[in-house]
């Protein structure tokens, strides 16, 4: 088997910023560090709630935002704090397949609401509200969505929010981690934009994806306050604050949003064509065109081998790609058996050997292509 190539990475293969290495190292080196409270760097939080600030009907304050040991642990302490026994999730599918265990853990359950690539992953506000249940708890969404790279425009959330008012109890929580990889003609909208008169709507982003903080370890919620409050205390009780070093390149970082992010969607402009144009060549391979993150989501369910289930026959061609040299995520993972999640966030070299180790490997399939 040759050596596997990897398009299953949640990160991308960029740098780290120089603004952010080098302001890491001034604060190592102004002398001993300080002590900071569980919820973060006071900078980090002006900044980044100065960050909303600047978008319309937006007024966050740094008493709302709490900085975390990576956006996986801002879910949890989320989904913790705000989850009762048994309470219900929502969760649109697909989705990312972390998400299923942190629910469980935090002692929640899973309800998935289907959505169709069909018509481009749409989330029908009535289809929400035909969902809901009076033991959901919280509707969990991302935006941009991973995997499929799905953008929801404000008329969209505006519209989900018409019903999700009527749920005085319900809470909204939005993963944004991917917002400024985007490619869509319109910035990606975030939650916060939104009226909460009832204090249920919350946020989850972080620096790794959009910010190229790979490897730092720093994320953030954007919570009502009351409940960033009960948020920061319970990270005090587990674990305590960032280290202070990450959090200052998570202030440079912040600070120069613009730029760093406008550069890394530059460097994955070409690899995105590749991707988009190789696959478009693949004969019964229906592809929703991505408008953010740096994944694409191709339905492969016509290259699925008989099996007894959908699930068992994903499995199946997932396997046979890695007999390839290829390694993917299932989408089985994410709520949708059949399809893959292939990062474009590689070396070009990797991803032209890639590809067509894909489509060599579907190749030999091709007799189980339907119509």
């Amino acid at each position: 088997m040759p050596e596997i190539l990897s398009l299953a990475s949640g990160y991308g293969t960029f740098l780290t910023p120089a603004v952010a290495a080098e302001a890491a190292i001034r604060s190592i080196q102004a002398g001993q560090l300080p002590v900071v409270p569980a919820a973060g760097l006071p900078l980090l939080q002006e900044a980044i709630a100065g960050r909303y600030q600047q978008l319309e009907g937006t007024s966050v304050t740094p008493e709302q935002v709490v900085i975390t040991p990576g956006a996986k642990a801002a879910l949890s302490l989320l989904l913790a704090t705000v989850l009762r026994p048994g309470d219900e999730v929502l969760l649109p599918t697909p989705n990312w397949f972390g998400f299923w265990e942190l629910i469980t853990r935090a002692g929640g359950v899973v309800r998935e609401l289907p959505l169709s690539s069909i018509d481009g992953y749409t989330l029908h506000p009535e289809q929400v509200r035909a969902a809901l249940t009076p033991r959901t708890r919280l509707l969990l969404f991302s935006n941009p969505s991973n995997p499929t790279g799905r953008v929801y425009q404000p008329e969209e959330l505006a519209a989900l929010l018409t019903v999700t008012q009527d749920f005085p109890d319900l809470y909204l929580l939005s993963d944004e981690i991917y917002d400024l990889i985007s490619f869509a003609s319109k910035p990606t909208p975030s939650l916060l934009e939104f009226p909460d008169l009832r204090g249920r709507h919350l946020v989850v982003n972080g620096f790794s994806k959009s910010l190229a903080l790979i490897g730092w370890g720093v994320g953030y919620l954007v919570a009502p306050e009351p409940l960033a409050r009960q948020c920061a205390a319970r990270l005090h009780a587990t674990g305590g604050a960032v280290a202070v070093p990450a959090q200052h390149a998570a202030l440079a970082v912040t600070q120069a949003a613009a730029s760093v992010a406008s550069g890394l969607v530059s460097q994955l402009h070409t690899n995105r064509a590749l991707m988009l144009a190789h696959l478009a060549t693949l004969p019964g391979v229906p592809l929703v065109v991505p408008e953010a993150t740096y994944y694409v989501f191709p339905d492969l369910r016509a290259y699925l081998p008989p099996a007894p289930t959908p699930q068992a026959a994903a499995e199946q061609l997932v396997q046979h790609l890695r007999q390839a040299g290829l390694e993917v995520v299932d989408g089985s993972h994410c709520g949708a058996p059949g399809f893959v999640r292939l990062s474009y966030a590689v070396p070009e070299p990797v991803l032209h050997e890639a590809l067509n180790r894909l489509s060599t490997a579907l190749r030999q399939l091709e007799p189980n292509l339907v119509g």
